[in-house]
């Protein structure tokens, strides 16, 4: 029985002497393990944030890109109705001068036939 214990005792001794060795080489695993995941998140953070400038940059230029558009197309539009306006003006003008010249030559004709 004696000898039973010592064959046992000489393993348990063993492995009480490894396991400081072991639980250090573990610690180390371990802190190798949580630096690996701290830098794997800050990099899919860091990832996620430039996706998220972009994506914005993005849709600011687009939305530039949209109100040039606009201002475009309303100069365009303004640019339609004046020269619309400026052409109703014109014809309204030389319409009131051709109903002037027919007064007038109606007037001179009646200022005839009453002379004769």
């Amino acid at each position: 029985m004696k000898r039973i214990l010592v064959l046992a005792a000489v393993p348990a001794l063993a492995l009480a002497a490894c396991s400081q060795n072991a639980q250090d080489k573990t610690a180390d695993a371990g802190n190798a393990i949580a630096a690996d995941t701290r830098a794997t998140a800050d990099n899919a953070a860091d990832d996620v944030s430039a996706a998220t400038n972009d994506a914005f940059g993005s849709a600011e230029r687009k939305m530039d890109r949209a109100g040039d558009r606009i201002d475009n197309a309303a100069d365009r539009t303004g640019d339609k109705i004046e020269n619309a306006a400026d052409r109703a003006g014109r014809a309204i003008s030389n319409g009131a001068d051709r109903a002037a010249d027919a007064t007038g030559n109606a007037l001179e004709k009646a200022g005839r036939a009453l002379k004769d």
